[in-house]
């Protein structure tokens, strides 16, 4: 049996010599902090270039349309704080890893950590929906230990406000010159959208067309090359029109890396070919083909787009329209003290798909403006547009000179047709107007969200015209 230990005895310490104890051990905790906080330059980062290591913050302002800011910053860990200084919502992507803030109201500020940078350029961009066309894109800088930070300022363009009027005279002249060329051959590109796509006939009478879906080089305007998701290869993809009665099928190729399936948007068709993975069919991988097949059986005006990786097939490109039958007109109707003739036949049928993100972007039919395609009519001649939403904002899409008479929606004919002037398509929805050519000239025709048609110095995206001769005058 062991004999048990005597415990060590107790040492006696004065009580006013442990609390200084701990008062010291405090005491130098807090000045710890406190140098490392004025070694880090008050707030534990540097608030600016040149802050010699550590973290880097650069302050950014979005407004409509541009991204300001010092933006340069020594190599290290560099934060952006963004401040919303505008009136919409805009946001900050990085694009090189992808990061991200959220949606900004006007007012607020958000902060990214961008982590380690090494020395180099990096490109910062709004990603809402067509803010980077719009001028909201910049460069970030990041120099090598002992560069001087300070000199590069990238940044956007003087405002009008502050340019001299040397400069202001320079950007009103670089515009004109680029709105003289649109119609010109000077802005022709490669590639053609909503070509009608003829049916092989079957034997039992079948109407059968092809589409292959695929990413091919896409021209929006001249030079402006994209990787778009196209069908057949072009932006849109072919207009597919049969009547009522036919029966249809559309075999569907696919050439993505993803797989695939087609949904006929506003078309009557079975559930089984409501192109829905996994719900209607099996999805299409690729190299596979899918047949559609269903009776067109009522009158309609739609769309055919990807529903499977929509949310970055659609905006890419990869839509098209699908039209059964011709859409009944207000023949002989008066609409609001404007006749209608009884024998009215429009000399165009036009389809006008919108288009506003992705690799397409702000654009008409898959063209942006000057590289948009005018359409040419005579003086007192009807033609008929359908409008497209195939993007992810409202487009309130205004003519010039003429009201256009809303004849249907979503293929639907209206019971009580009306005249307006602009009228506001959201997505996935579908207007159809008749229009009378009633005068002369070149009329403008364009989205009234002004920032989704011009830049500073230029016209872009979702602009066009309506040209109108006198056949008379040029004899």
């Amino acid at each position: 049996m062991s004999t048990p230990t005597t415990p060590p005895p107790i040492e006696r310490r004065s009580p006013v010599l442990v609390i200084l104890g701990i008062a010291a051990v405090y005491l130098l905790g807090i000045g710890g902090i406190i140098a490392g906080v004025l070694i880090a330059g008050g707030d534990g980062s540097s608030s600016g270039p040149g802050g010699g290591g550590g973290t880097t913050t650069v302050e950014l302002s979005l407004t409509e349309f541009a991204i300001t800011g010092n933006l340069t910053a020594p190599a290290g860990r560099v934060v952006l704080k963004a401040t919303n200084d505008g009136t919409i919502p805009h946001n900050v992507q990085f694009v090189s890893t992808g990061a991200q803030t959220e949606d900004l109201a006007g007012g607020a500020s958000a902060t990214l950590d961008l982590g380690e940078l090494e020395p180099g350029t990096y490109e910062i961009i709004c990603q809402v929906a067509g803010h980077k066309d719009s001028g909201m894109v910049a460069t970030l800088t990041v120099t090598a230990a002992g560069e001087e930070s300070s000199a590069a300022t990238p940044t956007t363009a003087a405002s009008h406000a502050e340019m001299t009027h040397e400069e202001a005279m320079a950007l009103d002249d670089k515009m004109m010159e680029q709105m003289k060329t649109f119609g010109t051959d000077a802005v022709a590109t490669e590639g053609k959208g909503n070509t009608p796509l003829e049916p092989t006939i079957t034997a039992d009478g079948t109407k059968e067309f092809a589409i292959t879906a695929a990413i091919t080089k896409w021209e929006l305007e001249p030079g402006k090359i994209v990787d778009a998701w196209t069908y057949n290869g072009q932006v849109p993809g072919p207009w597919i029109k049969v009547n009522v009665g036919d029966k249809v099928r559309v075999k569907v190729t696919n050439e993505l890396t993803l797989s695939t399936d087609v949904h006929w948007h506003g078309i009557h068709v079975p559930n089984s070919f409501d192109g829905v993975s996994p719900y209607t069919q099996t999805m299409i991988k690729n190299g596979e083909t899918f047949a559609y097949e269903f009776v067109a059986d009522q009158p309609a005006v739609g769309m055919y787009h990807a529903h499977m990786h929509g949310e970055e097939a659609v905006p890419n490109g990869m839509f098209g329209v699908f039209q059964v039958g011709d859409l009944a007109l207000p023949a002989g109707k008066t609409v609001s003290g404007i006749n209608v003739p009884a024998n009215v036949k429009p000399v165009q049928e036009i389809p006008m798909v919108l288009n506003d993100a992705g690799e397409i972007g702000y654009s008409l039919n898959g063209k942006s403006f000057p590289s948009t395609e005018p359409v040419v009519v005579n003086l007192g001649d009807w033609f008929l547009v359908h409008y497209f939403n195939e993007g992810l904002q409202v487009h309130p899409m205004h003519m010039h000179g003429f009201p256009q008479l809303i004849v249907a929606k979503d293929g639907i004919p209206l019971d009580q047709p009306y005249w307006a002037d602009t009228i506001l398509v959201s997505p996935g929805e579908r207007y159809s107007v008749l229009v009378k050519a009633t005068d002369v000239g070149t009329w403008v025709w364009h989205c009234h969200i002004l920032n989704h048609v011009e830049m500073k110095d230029r016209l872009f995206g979702m602009a066009t015209a309506v040209v109108v001769k006198d056949p008379a005058a040029q004899s």
